[in-house]
């Protein structure tokens, strides 16, 4: 059944399952990296990308969108576009991979956490969108709550900063492109593609690469890279073709608060009660900018 021919109330409760499940996957991720983490981070992402890429284009391949992959690599501006945003997903992956393969998922949840409001940052100062008071309130409580970390724990969250800032980029190119996300993706892995698979063919001439050199539970892992990258995205069209922007927007919360539980209760990282008064800055400031949206999506619905 199409989305066309089933009921809109199934159809909403497909998109919010997806929705759901999807937010979980990328919160639990945590524990599929932590498993590979003997492994140098810069080769977890190469093979990220390699795996990824094969998996992606027999995905988009089953839904009619390489014609659009095709038309996105045809000239010099759209390569240089997604070729941007291609770097910035890249350092995005690879700051979280190697936080949380060094002890710093609590961190990581934070980054992420910040990343609407970075997003609404980005929307004003490069995009030179109109911003309401509440959205500038939020911005103020974010930053005194990475203030008072740096404060309280004696070094800026860099980590935090770096994820939020890196994705705030990606999110910045991805509003220029025509492309959906999972074309986007494919696009992106493919440009990278021929980096990744010559790194790592480099490090199988020094004898340094982990293929070859480690147990068959490990090269499982690693060639499960593409199926842990493109599942959620999947999940996360599904949803985002079904379910109120609202509704999506209310879920982005649901990965970090997962990777949060993740590092005070699986890895047992310390969450001091500075750590627990910058977050309250940030959670508040979170709360005011959805609950500002809501209002504003209601008085204007078709917005």
């Amino acid at each position: 059944m199409t989305a066309a021919t089933a009921s809109p109330g199934r159809e909403a409760r497909l998109g919010a399952v997806a929705g759901i499940v999807c937010h979980l996957l990328w919160g639990l991720v945590p524990l599929y990296w932590t498993r590979l983490a003997a492994i140098n981070p810069v080769e977890l992402i190469a093979h990220r990308h390699v795996w990824s890429l094969g998996f992606l284009v027999i995905l988009i391949g089953t839904r009619g969108g390489l014609p659009a992959v095709r038309d996105a690599l045809s000239t010099g501006a759209s390569v240089a576009r997604h070729l941007l945003s291609a770097a910035l997903l890249t350092a995005n992956w690879l700051v979280y991979v190697w936080g949380v393969n060094t002890g710093h998922v609590i961190e990581t949840s934070l980054g992420y956490f910040l990343v609407p409001l970075v997003n609404v940052a980005v929307g004003r100062f490069v995009l030179h969108e109109h911003l309401r008071r509440a959205q500038w309130i939020a911005i103020a409580l974010a930053a005194t709550g990475v203030t008072v970390m740096i404060f309280q724990v004696g070094r800026p969250p860099w980590i935090a900063l770096a994820l939020a800032s890196s994705w705030g980029g990606y999110s910045l190119m991805r509003k220029k492109s025509p492309l959906g996300a999972l074309p986007g993706l494919t696009v992106e892995t493919l440009l990278l593609a021929p980096v990744a698979v010559g790194f790592l063919g480099w490090q199988h001439l020094q004898g340094t690469g982990a293929l070859g050199r480690v147990d068959a539970g490990t090269h499982a892992l690693i060639l499960s890279a593409g199926v842990i990258t493109a599942v959620p995205l999947l999940l996360f069209a599904i949803a985002a073709r079904r379910i109120r922007l609202s509704t999506l927007g209310l879920l982005q919360y649901l990965a970090p608060s997962v990777q949060l539980g993740l590092g005070i209760w699986v890895y047992h990282e310390p969450f001091s009660r500075a750590r627990s008064f910058s977050f309250a800055f940030i959670w508040a400031a979170l709360a005011l900018y959805t609950a500002d949206n809501l209002l504003a999506q209601r008085r204007h619905p078709a917005a």
